[in-house]
């Protein structure tokens, strides 16, 4: 089958998902609306926050958790509250999630779904989209290199969504920037409330519980130099497994240096050896049981490329290294807001040999850290999560 012939059956089968979602919306929209907020997310980690704020406020709205796979919060379905799989092949928690979403005050969100172009909610409702990321080195929404070669029906379905955006909440005005861009949506459909998740780095009690999650798995820990490599997922990384990273020379030159590596991989990134085993007391593969900011409060530096890791590391002020081996090919196919080179707040290398040169310079540019820090988390100072929370229901 072609690719064009692929495309076309694909759209087809969102068209019936998408049809089918409006006309059970349409029948539950004859119900009344209640004091109830509905979650929907892929990621977790903002909405956990707006949640758990809402409980310190002892907010007196119902909460129902419409969950991906993906999505990591804690939170139990009690009856109060209630958390259903969404998108799943689960028929009877589909129809009872767009029951929750065609009745339900307020809709908070953290990610794309297709699904808010086919509705429309009452006048009363209020959706507001919390994005995944606290800043943006890749372009996305509208902006997005990649939309050129979808099919116009795709491209007007990707603006109904973002019409759907009663609000977006930003950490920086360099992000609101970039939402009304990638959204098409005026400056007064951003709140600077800050970003939810980042409220972390300022509790002190957060923090110590993360380093000590980690150490109870890894007490060596505690005494070693721990550099952590995050590199942004590539579909490519799924078949062949391989870590751009040359593990054997880092091994050879740091090991006895005091140096433990952390590598924070995709889950679905399978690598075909025991790295632990082969590179003993210096490579710890960390994939899902440790959040990110379990390991970001541990790292004391941090090698990634495109990913927006950074944006959150820079609370710490802690030396960065970007490690962008297919620069070139990356903007090229992405699309970049800034220069990346000059924008990054650490030194750009390409190859291993040029990156253990940068971790052994004791200055990383922690006045650029500072600058890059102030720049993209203007508005996040501790109090994102309580902002929010107040708008909405206060």
């Amino acid at each position: 089958m072609t690719f064009y012939k692929l495309l076309m059956a694909k759209e087809f089968a969102i068209g019936i998902y998408l049809f089918c979602f409006k006309v059970l919306f349409s029948i539950f929209k004859l119900f009344p609306l209640h004091d109830k907020t509905t979650f929907v997310t892929s990621f977790g980690d903002n909405c956990q926050y707006i949640a758990d704020e809402m409980d310190k406020q002892d907010i007196s709205v119902q909460k129902v958790f419409l969950m991906k796979p993906s999505s990591h919060i804690h939170v139990e379905d009690d009856g109060e509250t209630i958390v259903l799989p969404f998108e799943s092949k689960n028929i009877i928690a589909m129809i009872r999630s767009i029951y929750h979403l065609a009745t339900s005050k307020w809709i908070i969100i953290d990610n794309y779904f297709g699904f808010l172009s086919a509705i429309s909610f009452k006048k009363q409702v209020i959706c507001v989209q919390v994005w995944h990321a606290a800043g943006a080195i890749k372009q996305f929404g509208a902006k997005d290199p990649s939309i050129q070669t979808r099919s116009a029906g795709a491209r007007k379905r990707f603006l109904e969504v973002y019409r759907k955006f009663d609000y977006i909440t930003a950490g920086s005005e360099r992000m609101a920037e970039i939402f009304q861009e990638s959204f098409q949506l005026p400056s007064s459909h951003i709140l600077r409330t800050g970003i939810p998740r980042t409220d972390f780095f300022f509790n002190d009690e957060s923090k110590k519980a993360a380093r000590s999650s980690l150490l109870a798995k890894y007490p060596e820990l505690e005494h070693k130099k721990v550099i952590l490599y995050a590199p942004t997922f590539r579909n490519d990384d799924l078949n062949n497994g391989e870590i751009a990273l040359d593990l054997d020379l880092l091994f050879k030159e740091l090991k006895d240096e005091n140096y433990a590596l952390l590598l924070k991989l995709h889950p679905a990134v399978k690598t075909e050896y025991d790295l632990q085993h082969k590179f003993p007391g210096f490579v710890y593969p960390v994939k899902s049981e440790f959040h990110v900011n379990q390991l970001l409060i541990s790292t004391d530096l941090l090698i990634t490329d495109y990913s927006s890791i950074p944006f959150e590391f820079s609370f710490l002020e802690r030396p960065m290294i970007f490690f962008a081996y297919d620069l070139e090919k990356y903007v090229k196919e992405r699309g970049f807001w800034e220069d990346y080179s000059s924008s990054m707040p650490g030194p750009v290398v390409s190859t291993t040999e040029e990156l253990l040169g940068k971790i052994r310079v004791a200055d990383h540019s922690l006045m650029k850290i500072s600058s890059f820090n102030q720049k993209w988390n203007q508005y996040s100072i501790g109090n994102s999560s309580r902002n929010l929370v107040n708008f909405l229901f206060k």
